[in-house]
């Protein structure tokens, strides 16, 4: 993806921050890559970095188990900056020394900048800095100069002479005011970046590399409505046009009129597409099915099996286009690092383990902003980039329990009034999310002087920059009473709305 453009490599400590610093480096316009901490040195040659930067995690650098990379991948002759952890680990390397802090320092803090720095270069002082450790280092080891503290700890160090350099706190984060100047003073006063790595560029490198391993080959496209699996329709379009079919299939899962509104916007987009209505075949596999997990499975499978059936159809037999995101990859497999599974995603996690198809995922690498700027950089229509995130499996994860026809088409009726209301009060571009949840419990209503015992609906709408943290929304209260008066007078069966105010985390943003 990025073989005519500078790379810095992340190295992965497991740290809940690590796809943060790979977004900050790109939108600093230079290429960035996050692998595990245990990738050999020669690997990490081959990739041919310019930079190294080591991530923050959870552990203690001389802890039993703690994440060790390679101590040659510090002295490999490039610039590294250490993040937290990854400072801890150069000075533990390094012959510095690393201590568990008497008063450890989580969230809002000051550094005092006490001497000139590369790093920190053009930044006031004190600076307001986000930190999250429970070490230090107490000694950095020779040749590193202090250049910053705070009250408890040494908050950054350097070696020009080395190229080596580390912080205490994390730059990536948006708590950290200053921290992108931070890391655009690694970048440019000491790595000596060009930072040209745009969307225009990764368009060009990315349609060309599926050109090349595709050749003469064809291949079919899942979509699912959403902004991921439409650009990346777009994408493979560019490199080799109609000899990719676009599949879009009705699961039975799909928001109210969707099927048809989506497909005709599709047709308007000159991609190659063709409808498969498959609604009762996935609602017929789903009977029965509770676990989240087990349901997730059930749907990556089954779609699976009508794109290899509609591809067996029309002779293409060789690749299947997904639209699988970053976030995407780091909830469903630790493939990048110690990092936790959370969830799979039907096109990750849930795909079954033989498959006929060869996958083709040209925006694996990308947060859901950057998806977006491709789209706009392809021409893509902005009912499309504009659509708020939805799940690959649909509706199916928002109906906690048993899914079937009936439980489906009540979510459905709720969706489509929280969707005109959000639009109505010009909250839907200013959100991240906006939609229901049907909750697997019944309750006692009261209308028109009668007693009811039924469903229940749960409102979540949540603000986010990528998916990967989120915050509930403070929706005005008039929308919420509009909201949720509507759903229950319109929608038969739901007696009671409640508005979900947990935040990513602890919680999720969907509920499954």
């Amino acid at each position: 993806m990025a073989s005519d453009h500078e790379t810095v490599l992340i190295l992965d400590f497991g740290g809940q921050y690590t796809q943060l610093i790979a977004r900050r480096v790109r939108e600093l316009g230079v290429y960035s890559e996050i692998v595990p901490f245990n990738t050999t040195v020669e690997a990490i040659r081959n990739k041919n970095p310019k930079a190294i930067i080591l991530s923050g995690g959870p552990s203690s650098v001389y802890e039993e188990g703690a994440p060790h990379p390679d101590p040659a991948v510090i002295q490999m002759g490039v610039p590294v900056l250490g993040i937290c952890y990854g400072v801890q680990l150069m000075a533990y390397f390094l012959g510095g020394e690393v201590k568990p802090s008497n008063r450890r320092e989580y969230g809002q803090a000051e550094i005092k900048v006490e001497s000139e720095s590369q790093l920190l270069a053009g930044l006031s002082s004190p600076l307001k800095v986000w930190m999250s450790h429970g070490d230090y280092v107490s000694r950095p080891p020779e040749g590193f100069k202090i250049t910053a503290s705070t009250e408890a700890a040494i908050g950054a160090v350097e070696d020009r002479i080395r190229r080596l350099y580390g912080v205490q706190f994390h730059p990536e984060v948006a708590h950290t005011p200053q921290g992108k100047e931070v890391l655009g003073n690694f970048l440019v006063n000491v790595c000596h970046l060009r930072c040209d790595w745009t969307m225009a560029s990764f368009i060009e490198t990315t349609v060309e590399e599926i050109r090349q391993r595709v050749g003469e080959g064809n291949a079919v496209c899942g979509l699912s409505g959403g902004v991921d699996s439409s650009v990346a329709a777009a994408l493979v379009a560019r490199a080799i046009g109609d000899r990719q079919t676009c599949i879009f299939v009705d699961n039975g899962l799909l928001r109210k009129n969707e099927y048809e509104e989506v497909l005709e916007a599709y047709l308007e987009m000159d991609l190659n597409v063709i409808g498969v209505a498959a609604g009762e075949r996935f609602l017929t596999r789903l009977a029965g099915a509770v676990d989240p997990e087990r349901k997730r499975k059930i749907i990556g499978n089954e779609f699976i099996e009508v794109f290899q059936e509609e591809a067996r159809k029309l002779g293409h037999e060789d690749f299947l286009v997904q639209g699988t995101l970053y976030p995407d990859v780091i909830e469903s497999v630790s493939v990048k690092g110690p990092s936790a599974v959370i969830k799979s995603h039907h096109n990750v996690g849930g795909l079954p383990e033989k498959m006929n198809l060869k996958l083709i995922e040209p925006l694996r690498e990308l947060f859901k902003d950057e998806v977006r700027r491709v789209g706009r950089e392809l021409g893509l229509p902005e009912e499309i980039i504009g659509r708020q995130p939805f799940p690959g499996p649909g509706l199916a994860v928002r109906i906690l329990g048993e899914v079937t026809a009936d439980r489906v088409a009540l979510l459905q009726g709720a969706d489509a009034i929280v969707t005109e209301e959000i639009r109505r009060a010009d909250l839907y571009d200013k959100v991240w999310q906006s939609f229901a949840v049907l909750l697997p419990i019944s309750t006692v209503g009261v209308m028109g002087d009668m007693r009811t015992y039924d469903n229940a609906i749960a409102l979540r709408v949540v603000e986010s920059l990528d998916g990967m943290t989120a915050d509930w929304a403070r929706v005005p209260y008039e929308v919420l009473q509009r909201i949720s008066s509507r759903i229950v007078s319109e929608v038969r069966g739901i007696n009671r709305v409640v508005y979900d105010i947990s935040s990513k985390p602890p919680s999720t943003i969907e509920w499954e």
